[in-house]
């Protein structure tokens, strides 16, 4: 195969956590184009409420689901990429970081827009029920002891959250425990 035949797209979002949500993309992407990058946005911040998780655990986050739903792993690329704060560069900005694609991948109507003003095809996914599958409400759930969480995201997510004490961090970086 010529690397230049390869097609590909870029999904980018933050990942906070890895929830079932971003696996069906993930999957459905993989059904489109031969090789998928995921751009782990926000890849500077970590230890928030709004981002807890680090770069690192996320792109682990990611590798642990995409094995455990039995993707081909070799087919995707998980790439952080910090943040930029010029809307109108960002995707000039993503593909310093990640190998040439095709398509962008996104339900987002301002990453949509962006995507096709840089001259990019869109790939809109389903919504895979976005009010349910939702890092932010997740995240709340987490933080308030309610258990249900686990159920939005991967077994091999749960577990690794579980590994780093990824609930307490969140509480105590909110000051409650």
């Amino acid at each position: 195969m010529v690397w230049s035949d390869v097609v590909r797209a870029v999904y980018p979002g933050r990942f906070q956590p890895v929830h079932l949500g971003h696996v069906e993309v993930i999957k459905w992407a993989l059904d489109r184009v031969d090789e998928l990058i995921v751009a782990v946005g926000t890849a500077q911040e970590s230890h928030t409420i709004v981002n807890p998780f680090t770069a690192g655990e996320r792109v682990l986050m990611l590798k642990l689901a995409i094995a455990e739903f039995g993707l081909d792993l070799s087919r995707v690329y998980i790439i952080p990429v910090p943040d930029i704060l010029m809307n109108f560069v960002w995707p000039s900005y993503v593909q310093l970081y990640v190998p040439k694609f095709k398509y962008g991948v996104a339900r987002n109507p301002l990453v949509v827009r962006l995507f096709k003003e840089a001259g990019y095809d869109v790939l809109i996914p389903p919504p895979y029920e976005r009010g349910r599958y939702s890092s932010t409400k997740i995240r709340r759930l987490m933080v308030a002891g309610d258990e249900s969480w686990r159920s939005y995201v991967p077994s091999s997510v749960a577990r690794f959250i579980d590994e780093i004490d990824g609930v307490k961090r969140m509480k105590e970086v909110l000051g409650s425990d």
